[in-house]
């Protein structure tokens, strides 16, 4: 789905690693039986091989097209140091949880400041725990999957209302705009004002909200 964070995590691995594909956009709010029958808990990223093998989940998606496909390997070959990768993408799905309450009570007018106390909190020790490791990547000199892994809420943070926090996060702030040169995320880029214009109708429950944009 063009909007949906968890399937620009897959074009991000895509287009890093230069493999051949084709996108097929799926409407969340109106999926399309043959989607069903191909990838049953409905959810994209959904990835169809060649020869026919489906695999959902985003995470799962993404080591497969990393493992799969040759080029710059985007995962850490060091089993110590990928399983804490996984672990720190394990902390960041507490903040993407936050992000989505915060989401939900300003789509229904409720007080957030409690909501955005927690997710500075959190935030704070993401930013801890990146300054510590003084590399302008979270593995290193260069992009890796987990840096592909957190970039498309901190693209979102301005439909979540939280881009003013990168201020108080100077290491994660410069990350974020290093990312924002990277090729694999120019390519799967979108503006803030259409972002924020899908997200108020897709609350709205508008069937079309998916083709936001479109000509």
């Amino acid at each position: 789905m063009r909007f949906c964070p968890f399937a620009q995590r897959a074009r991000l691995v895509l287009f890093a690693k230069r493999i051949k594909h084709e996108i097929v956009n799926i409407n969340l709010k109106n999926k399309p039986d043959w989607f069903l029958e191909k990838s049953p808990l409905g959810a994209v990223p959904s990835l169809e091989t060649s020869d026919g093998k489906i695999i959902y989940e985003s995470a799962i998606v993404c080591d497969y097209l990393d493992e799969a496909f040759p080029g710059t390997k985007l995962t850490p070959a060091d089993p110590y140091v990928k399983a804490q990768e996984k672990i720190l993408l394990e902390y960041f799905s507490t903040i993407i949880t936050l992000l989505y309450k915060i989401l939900f009570a300003n789509n229904n007018k409720e007080d957030t400041t409690e909501l955005k106390e927690q997710f500075l909190e959190k935030f704070t020790k993401l930013e801890e725990r990146f300054a510590k490791r003084k590399t302008p990547y979270f593995t290193g000199k260069s992009v890796s999957m987990t840096d592909y892994m957190f970039w498309p809420w901190f693209e979102r943070f301005n439909v979540f209302a939280v881009k003013d926090y990168l201020e108080k996060t100077p290491y994660l702030n410069a990350w974020y705009n290093l990312m924002l040169q990277d090729p694999a995320v120019k390519s799967t880029l979108t503006e803030p004002d259409v972002l924020v214009a899908f997200f108020k109708l897709y609350a709205e429950n508008d069937l079309g909200a998916v083709d936001y944009g479109l000509d």
